[in-house]
């Protein structure tokens, strides 16, 4: 009788997760759709749509991976033309003549900050390789391989990869990417990303020298980046990897403890999984003790023991994502009794009940609206988009 009321109620929450996914979040993204190019690049808090404003890159490349990633998952022939539309927009963003992915465009596609940031080919690799695997198109796999070699080349330096370039490759300062008063040589950010879009890659593409480079990452994570005193991955450093502040983020902790798990289940790697798996799971037990709240969410970071109680939306979606990978592999219920509730928290405080829109960028830890931009280069559909689709593919029994 446990086990069928337990059954009915993670049924009761893939339903739930459809209905958002497909009644919110890709309806609220397919309003943008921008017959000029992409899609609208920013949407204030009172729902003004600002189709004059620049066209993140990462934004694009976050759009097209969800509708790809959703056409896979439903099979809706309009997903696989919205990614398609995406996909066009992100051909507009290449530097043509010294390669890579610009940090922005104007509104018409004309370039705007010429910023090449590794982080930025991360993401376009991870887009691009769900669009493969999504259309078929060679094309697309072809040029996400392309920008692995062109960071390969231009972004490792032998010991990790660097952060920021001008637009013909010379090093640039990183303050994209850095943050608290700090501005960083190598971040754990960047690297995750690398990790999540080499990850996309080899998937599509299976080429060797894409795994061989995952199992360097994954070695590098365990070696410089997480801290198993603290429990928690060091966020921003040197180029020796010297910490460079006392920072917990607790949103990449999660994040990392299920996406760097996924790609330990693409490599099949077992010796790999067994050292680094029990990391993994550290970090989401740490931040279920230390940022997770039962029945009102999850804080966003902790700096020199000070906590961030901000509820960020896209830390709610990945704590989810985390616990309920954390869940799969421990049995403990614990992970999944969190999970849950951060369903619950989510619905509750972090979408956002008005018409037309989508999720609250953040929320104070009394649940009122921090009024943030709903859409901007940062704000986007990948992080909930994503979460959806996870609990649809781990829980679902269609």
């Amino acid at each position: 009788m446990a086990y069928a009321v337990r059954r009915m109620k993670m049924e009761k929450m893939v339903s739930e997760m459809r209905q958002e996914l497909t009644e919110r979040i890709i309806p609220f993204w397919k309003g943008l759709h921008d017959d000029a190019g992409g899609y609208i690049g920013w949407v204030d808090y009172d729902l003004t749509r600002r189709p004059e404003a620049e066209k993140g890159c990462i934004l694009n490349s976050r759009i097209l991976w969800l509708f790809s990633e959703a056409y896979l998952a439903l099979k809706d022939p309009s997903l696989l033309a919205e990614a398609k539309h995406a996909y066009e927009m992100l051909l507009r963003m290449i530097d043509e003549k010294n390669g890579g992915v610009y940090w922005s465009v104007h509104a018409d596609a004309a370039v705007a900050d010429s910023t090449k940031h590794t982080y930025n080919q991360g993401f376009a690799i991870y887009a691009l390789s769900a669009y493969y695997r999504a259309s078929g198109d060679k094309d697309a796999l072809e040029l996400a391989s392309s920008l692995f070699r062109l960071v390969e080349e231009k972004c490792f330096d032998g010991e990790g990869y660097l952060e920021a370039f001008t637009v013909d490759w010379k090093p640039a300062g990183n303050d994209k990417l850095s943050e608290n008063g700090v501005e960083a040589g190598r971040t754990m950010n960047t690297l995750l990303h690398v990790l999540e879009g080499y990850t996309g890659l080899y998937e599509a593409g299976r080429d060797p020298k894409v795994k061989e480079r995952l199992r360097w990452i994954m070695k590098l994570w365990a070696d410089k980046v997480y801290n198993s005193e603290l429990r928690r991955q060091e966020v921003f450093f040197d180029l020796s990897y010297h910490t460079l502040i006392d920072l917990t983020s607790f949103g990449h902790d999660i994040e990392t403890s299920w996406l760097a798990d996924h790609t330990l289940e693409v490599l099949g790697d077992k010796a790999l999984t067994e050292r680094l798996r029990p990391m993994l799971l550290s970090l989401a037990e740490n931040t279920l003790e230390t940022a997770y709240t039962k029945g009102n969410g999850f804080s966003n970071e902790c700096e020199k023991g000070k906590v961030d109680a901000t509820r960020v939306w896209w830390v709610q979606g990945e704590a989810l994502v985390g616990f309920l990978n954390a869940w799969e592999h421990t049995g403990e219920q614990r992970y999944l009794d969190a999970a849950k509730s951060q369903w619950e928290y989510i619905k509750a405080k972090v979408i956002d009940p008005r018409e037309g829109s989508e999720w609250f960028w953040s929320v104070r830890e009394d649940g009122t609206p921090i009024e943030k931009p709903i859409v901007e280069p940062w704000k986007c559909p990948y992080h909930n988009g994503r979460m959806c689709l996870e609990v649809i593919r781990r829980l679902g029994t269609e």
